[in-house]
């Protein structure tokens, strides 16, 4: 699905249905130097049950024309922009690491849009060390490599990967490449920085109005689930799920404990 938002194209996909603004709405966040794929399951599985899908490319990302936005805030104005040109009303948001910081930025400016949150390998504050930032800067290279090692809990899924073949860290890391090759511009490092100078975490979970979970990786040595104890302790009523054998990748790693998570938490959010 493609859009003008801000004179610049941008691009959803919508999980191989037709967006139907009448059905219950679930909006896909994805993170830095990412894109729509890294929701290809949990995608697909809701919009073939129930759900009209928006898998975004933020800018810069993906499909989506423009520069990478320097800032949570300037994100989560941009998803808002999106989301009134699709005529999408009521929500629920699912955001992955920065695009976790972006699902609770929106869903505290925007209240009366959104039905519940999940915020999916996330922490506050999203620190990012220096190293990496100026690896990000410098030597991209070298940045995706780093992040792929520490992204997942290890060089193979056991017993096996969802399917045959599927090389789960090597996949992560085309997919960064192709970022990188399909935008001129520091993606990584423009993303790492809007999540390093994000300071709103705890004032927008703490104006939270809907239902939100949490959804965490044991081994997640990105955002470590005590990481994100911050929100989770202005959330009391949060739901806190923690996955085992699982790294920053959750939706690679373990991509059916993490859907059944998503849809029960959405389907329950909608009512």
């Amino acid at each position: 699905m493609k859009q003008i938002v801000n004179g610049h194209r941008a691009y959803a996909y919508t999980g191989g249905k037709s967006f139907d603004a009448a059905l219950p709405t679930a909006v896909f966040i994805h993170g830095a130097q990412n894109d729509h794929s890294v929701w290809a399951l949990q995608t697909r599985y809701f919009a073939h049950h129930g759900f009209s899908v928006l898998a975004v490319d933020l800018p810069g990302h993906g499909r989506s024309e423009g520069e990478p936005l320097e800032s949570v805030e300037a994100q989560s104005d941009w998803l808002r922009a999106l989301l009134d040109t699709a005529g999408v009303r009521k929500t629920i948001l699912i955001g992955h690491s920065m695009g976790s910081l972006i699902a609770l930025e929106t869903a505290a400016r925007a209240p009366e849009k959104i039905k519940g949150v999940a915020l999916v390998g996330t922490a506050y504050p999203m620190k990012v060390s220096s190293t990496l930032l100026e690896a990000a800067r410098d030597h991209e290279q070298r940045a995706i490599d780093m992040v792929n090692i520490w992204s997942h809990s290890g060089i193979a899924q056991k017993p096996s990967a969802p399917g045959p073949g599927f090389y789960v860290q090597g996949g992560s890391r085309r997919l960064m490449q192709h970022i990188s090759r399909g935008n001129p511009a520091k993606v990584f490092y423009t993303d790492f920085s809007a999540c390093n100078a994000y300071e709103g975490g705890e004032a927008a979970a703490a104006a939270l109005q809907c239902p939100a979970i949490f959804v965490l990786g044991k081994k997640d040595m990105m955002t470590p689930a005590k990481a994100a104890g911050s929100l989770i302790s202005k959330l009391p009523t949060a739901e806190v799920v923690q996955i085992d054998a699982c790294g920053h990748a959750l939706m690679a790693e373990q991509p059916d404990q993490v859907l059944d998570s998503l849809f029960r938490f959405a389907c329950a959010s909608a009512k």
